[in-house]
């Protein structure tokens, strides 16, 4: 089996109008370097004949590997059934809407020989419109760079570059494939970011609009614990439910007190519900945290299984 350089790993989802460019200018661009590479294309259960032109595509050029997946499970899910297969020293994941520009894989490629992990993508010049898209899109990059601290303007930009030990590191879930620079600084890389090309959309619609908004949000909550708590969540829970329950004992001592100062009776104050209130919360949150450590060992000492199924694939070994 030869070496290869470079994974390309691309999901793609109705997009049967823009496949046969896009792969056709990874090809020209790739040959046109050194690299041993492979394309690793992931048909997300799409609808149209994305399928049957991924199959055409592999019978010209075996270096094209399609894999298509039993349903529609989402980008996520579609990004880590590539990035599983993937064998290049150096991986690249971007968009199969051609919005991307296979042009700036050599740029980032220059990018990382300066001691990066992984590079990813700045839009500079986003092509998309501004109220749907950009906007939205602007605000959560400084929200999340405000609460992860990672060094990237453009989180959202699928065009990225990752040395393979750090893909290897990470496990996606949900829709955390947005957040893979902000887990790769959990895995301990050091991030470069370069401007690159953004094309406005050609053929075929938009996936996405402002209802994913809240969906990052969560993301961004789950990212945010994984990061400080992923293996110690008792200190999180435990430490909420201590404030609660000296909350609640500080009610009671005052209501004591007002009682004996003859201020309010104890079966009119309050503060006696609120510090039994408390004391039960605070409770209840040490509980979580017991709960959540048994659940993060159960997850740290099990095998991993696939959040995909694979109905076919081309030209792979297997």
């Amino acid at each position: 089996m030869s070496k290869i350089d470079v994974s390309i790993v691309i999901p793609f989802y109705n997009e049967e109008e823009n496949i046969r460019n896009l792969i056709d200018a990874i090809h020209r661009v790739m040959n046109e370097n050194p690299w041993e590479y492979e394309i690793i294309a992931v048909d997300d259960g799409s609808d149209d004949t994305t399928w049957q032109k991924m199959k055409e595509l592999a019978s010209e050029n075996d270096r094209f590997r399609p894999i298509l997946l039993r349903r529609n499970f989402g980008q996520t899910p579609a990004l880590a059934a590539g990035l599983d297969r993937a064998r290049g020293t150096r991986v690249v994941t971007m968009d199969g809407d051609y919005q991307n520009d296979p042009e700036d894989i050599p740029l980032m490629m220059s990018k990382m020989d300066e001691g990066y992990d992984m590079v990813s993508g700045w839009r500079k010049n986003r092509q998309d419109p501004f109220l749907s898209k950009k906007l939205p899109s602007k605000l959560a990059n400084r929200l999340i760079q405000k609460v992860t601290r990672v060094p990237v303007n453009d989180l959202g930009c699928s065009l990225k570059i990752y040395k393979r030990e750090i893909v290897e590191d990470i496990n996606l879930y949900g829709e955390l494939h947005r957040f893979l620079p902000v887990l790769a600084k959990w895995a301990g890389a050091r991030i470069g970011e370069t401007p690159v090309t953004h094309h406005p959309r050609r053929f075929g619609k938009s996936k996405y609009g402002l209802s994913r908004t809240i969906r990052v949000l969560l993301d961004l909550i789950a990212v945010k614990f994984l990061m400080k708590h992923s293996t110690s969540p008792l200190r999180m829970f435990g430490g909420a439910g201590f404030v609660s329950i000296i909350t609640g004992i500080l009610a009671f001592a005052a209501s004591i007190i007002m009682k004996f100062a003859g201020v309010q009776n104890l079966n009119r104050n309050p503060l006696l519900v609120i510090s039994v209130g408390a004391v039960i919360v605070g409770i209840q949150f040490i509980l979580m945290g017991l709960l959540g450590e048994i659940n993060i060992r159960t997850y740290y000492e099990s095998q991993s299984k696939p959040i995909y199924l694979i109905r076919e694939t081309q030209n792979f070994d297997e």
